[in-house]
């Protein structure tokens, strides 16, 4: 049996799994992905308005070379199949006190920037600070995104050989203790103690490791011409090149076993037959059985317990009046304790930062229907959707007013997604939007990772290691198909495969597709 001879089936079409189906695709396994929602990229999603579909999840695209990566592997060139363009305004900040601050794609201009906003011991400690995220970086890139399955030990031995990073990590305080000793002014810890929430955290509970998302950030943040979701469309054409079947409003409702062994899933549209699965969901769906009781196992409580955060998110077209508004806009909660205790209280903050992103900006006259999306924090708690609604309707568009911006028309309940219709499009996540809690020094090391204690089940998405955010998935992507081939090649009594990601370990010939089964 040659190793092409597998029939594998994706369950989820978020960028982990499309970046694994592609990988798989082009290796020249026989892929059959199902998803429940019409259209590809999971969190990746848009929603109509009268200005064209909106953003309604991530905005941008960071770690470039990620995707760079991802297209070349297949023999492909990024910027053939989507039109990115680089931000030169990273984000512009706004505090209740009249102070504001743009970051920059120059650092040169951010350092500047600090420095008028906040004078020069400002800027000598954010100086210091980025070449401290740097570093953290640099380190962990390797040893933890990069890889499948982080070894602590060997991540130990790698921090204890290098004392530096000791200090850099300052691994006995949480992001926000450790930016409140190293930055005088207040403002600027709570600016970059708002990383923590990429990954779903407070920064009063993350790990101080956490600073090394600016650097993330700091080299350099696109857009993607006609949204993120176009990025999303664009892998998944590529992977129906390359031989993958697509069923969208698709949903899995059992993995099946067989002797002891994956035989297939059952799905809405039928069975379809294989001897691999690939999970791209929230990992608590497995754990509460929403799969079949037969896979309950396959994670631990303590890979999806406790809860990372989740959002309210207002998508839709409006003119906006009063404030200059950036591609990114942030506007400060005047007390950042207030917000996360709240939060930490699975409570509504009704002092909370908010953030605007200005999709059309730039592009559009100013008096012109626009595309926004304004994101709040949110406690992953399932509560009475529409009660919800009326209540942040009013905490958010108040707060703006304080600010000076309105929306000409305001939009309406009917534009927000609630914790419940995020539970909803995801299922059994409550909501939760990155998966596992990102809170404590090891947190990294207690997401589950690609392989599963059950033969032929593998995982990917936001919710497994290296974990939350549109890079990390893709990654995840890149080590679920990696995983899937090597582990193939051990089973196939034929020469090993090449898999994705440039690791070797020989080569097959494609076989031909086959139609995906069903039956019972």
């Amino acid at each position: 049996m040659t190793i092409t001879h597998e029939k594998i089936v994706i369950i989820g079409a978020g960028i982990a799994g499309l970046a694994a189906a592609l990988r798989l695709g082009h290796a020249g396994c026989d892929v059959t992905l199902v998803d429940m929602h019409g259209a590809p990229g999971g969190k990746m999603r848009q929603i109509p308005s009268a200005a064209g579909p909106v953003d309604a999840g991530p905005t941008v695209l960071t770690m470039r070379d990620v995707f760079d990566r991802l297209f070349a592997d297949v023999g492909a060139n990024l910027d053939d199949h989507v039109t990115l363009t680089p931000l030169q305004t990273l984000a512009r900040h706004f505090w209740d006190d009249g102070t504001s601050l743009d970051l920059m794609a120059d650092p040169q201009a951010s350092l500047a920037n600090v420095h008028a906003a906040f004078g020069p011991m400002a800027a000598a400690e954010f100086t210091a600070f980025s070449a401290r995220a740097e570093r953290l970086f640099d380190a962990f890139n390797a040893p933890m995104m990069q890889t499948a399955a982080p070894d602590q030990m060997a991540v130990t031995r790698m921090v204890l050989s290098n004392p530096r990073l000791i200090a850099d990590m300052a691994p006995h305080r949480s992001l926000a203790g450790m930016l409140r000793s190293h930055f005088s002014d207040s403002r600027l810890a709570q600016l970059f103690g708002r990383y923590a929430t990429y990954v779903g955290g407070s920064p009063y509970q993350s790990s101080a490791i956490l600073s090394l998302i600016w650097q993330a950030e700091a080299q350099g943040v696109w857009t993607v011409a006609g949204g993120m979701q176009h990025l999303a469309q664009a892998i998944a054409r590529l992977a129906a090149r390359h031989g993958v079947e697509f069923h969208h409003d698709t949903r899995a409702l059992r993995i099946t076993r067989q002797g002891g062994q994956i035989s297939g899933v059952e799905t809405t549209m039928g069975h379809f037959a294989c001897d691999t699965v690939l999970f791209n969901g929230d990992p608590r769906a497995l754990k509460k059985g929403l799969l079949g009781e037969s896979v309950v196992e396959t994670v631990s409580a303590a890979g999806t317990e406790s809860r990372s955060l989740s959002a309210y998110v207002y998508a839709f077209a409006a003119v906006p009046h009063g404030v200059d508004l950036a591609h990114h806009t942030v506007f400060f909660g005047h007390d950042p304790k207030a917000e996360f205790a709240a939060l930490a209280r699975n409570q509504m903050p009704t002092d909370a930062s908010l953030y605007i992103c200005a999709q059309d900006h730039g592009s559009r006259p100013l008096d012109a229907l626009q595309r926004f999306e304004i994101i709040m924090n949110a406690p992953a708690v399932l509560r009475d959707a529409e009660k919800e609604k009326a209540q942040c309707q009013t905490i958010i568009f108040n707060r703006l007013r304080q600010f000076g911006l309105t929306f000409s028309p305001e939009p309406g309940p009917d534009s927000l997604t609630t914790p419940t219709g995020f539970d909803t499009l995801f299922p059994a996540s409550l909501g939760s939007l990155y998966g596992r809690s990102p809170h404590g020094l090891t947190a990294a090391f207690q997401r589950p990772t690609v392989r599963t204690a059950m033969p032929g089940l593998y995982l990917a998405g936001g919710g497994v290691h290296p974990g939350a955010g549109v890079p990390m998935a893709t990654l995840c992507g890149q080590h679920a198909a990696a995983a899937i081939l090597n582990d193939l090649a051990l089973r196939s009594t034929s020469r090993p495969v090449a898999t994705p990601g440039g690791i070797s370990t020989g080569s097959v010939p494609a076989a031909p597709k086959r139609s995906a089964s069903s039956g019972s």
